[in-house]
């Protein structure tokens, strides 16, 4: 994001007025989930004095403080008291999604799965994708829309980083530490067929880059 996130956390930064992270809290308490917990690493205050304690969302907000960058898997560890034992849902904060979560959040974790990863198209700056899937042999209601998840070849599909995980996925990971990826977690948990995921056909964005930045801003100004 170059010299915008100089002084500023990419949460925090601001499109149609308002900063990223409150549409996504936004979003989440249509949901029902009033608890949340946000990691805390580069420039991390200034996220929990502008964020507080959640409560003019509706929303409780504790902060899971990172000493220095623990990764996407080592956050989630570090955070685990806050969390507890049941599955919980998990969003990027630097993503833009239109998809209603509802359903996501109801569906939940289904006995022995990991993780429950919400995939999208693969955007121009990801045309390879994360994750390949095959259809299983289970009939559900979702039969055809959800997948069992691989890393190998096949149609591949963006992860939108958006999931339902259980901490399972990441405390009884045998090679967790401090520090890593949360994708080696996900690797693992394919390894044991544990991790499925689901396509959503909706605006998925990934606020990476100053461009990206300003094309939501000029999508939600043409939309208001």
């Amino acid at each position: 994001m170059g010299k915008l996130t100089d002084a500023t956390p990419k949460p925090l930064l601001e499109v149609a007025g308002r900063p990223l992270i409150e549409y996504v809290i936004e979003r989440i308490a249509t949901t029902g989930i009033h608890q949340l917990v946000i990691n805390l690493a580069y420039l991390g205050e200034q996220i929990a004095d502008r964020l507080g304690d959640g409560s003019r969302y509706g929303v409780n907000i504790e902060y899971s403080r990172e000493p220095y960058p623990l990764e996407t898997g080592g956050g989630i560890l570090s955070a685990l008291p806050l969390l507890g034992n049941q599955p919980f849902l998990v969003i990027n904060a630097d993503v833009w999604c239109d998809m209603p979560l509802h359903g996501l959040v109801e569906r939940g974790l289904r006995s022995g799965e990991l993780g429950h990863l919400v995939l999208v198209d693969n955007p121009e700056h990801n045309p390879a994708g994360d994750f390949s899937w095959a259809a299983t042999d289970e009939e559900s209601p979702y039969a055809g829309v959800e997948r069992l998840l691989g890393r190998g070849e096949g149609e591949r599909l963006t992860y939108s980083g958006i999931a339902i995980l259980h901490p399972r996925l990441v405390s009884e990971y045998p090679k967790k530490r401090e520090v890593f990826p949360l994708l080696e977690a996900f690797e693992y948990a394919i390894s044991k067929q544990a991790l499925s995921g689901q396509y959503a056909s909706c605006d998925w964005r990934d606020i990476g880059t100053p461009e990206r930045l300003a094309s939501l801003e000029h999508h939600l100004l043409l939309t208001k």
